[in-house]
């Protein structure tokens, strides 16, 4: 896709600067033919992004399949962003992973526990800058 006078690709580290904004992101899984998507609060750390879970299906998905998509949004009435991160997920296990997650700035919104973290690892990014509008005329029809 080319950028055009609407659409703007965005770089790598535009795509960074536009996630850590943000808190909360889309977490899609796959394992087999099933698609999973989760809402998640996260931050980002570096070059990879890493939020707390709970025990149960998202955390067993992640550890049938790591490979994951993790999607980013934000809108208003003249603008929007989008960017998605493909990437790896791995739980954090060590007790020096865990300490080192335990210093982000990273809390649960629900009052839940959440004992493990997870971190993607990116592979790839995209994003793209969005210009909102009115569709032009899509027939090129002149009224006389």
């Amino acid at each position: 896709m080319e950028n055009t006078d609407a659409v703007r690709l965005l770089t790598d580290d535009e795509c960074w600067d536009r996630l850590a904004e943000q808190q909360l992101g889309r977490l899609v899984t796959h394992v087999g033919d099933v698609l999973d998507i989760f809402p998640v609060n996260y931050t980002v750390d570096g070059e990879s992004i890493v939020f707390r879970t709970a025990e149960g299906s998202k955390l067993t998905e992640l550890t049938i399949n790591d490979q994951v998509l993790f999607e980013v949004d934000e809108y208003t009435d003249t603008d929007a962003w989008s960017v998605v991160v493909r990437g790896t997920a791995r739980r954090l296990d060590t007790p020096e992973e865990v300490r080192a997650a335990d210093e982000l700035p990273l809390r649960p919104w629900i009052p839940t526990l959440k004992y493990n973290y997870v971190r993607i690892t990116a592979t790839s990014l995209s994003g793209r800058d969005i210009e909102r509008g009115e569709e032009p005329d899509r027939y090129g029809v002149q009224e006389y």
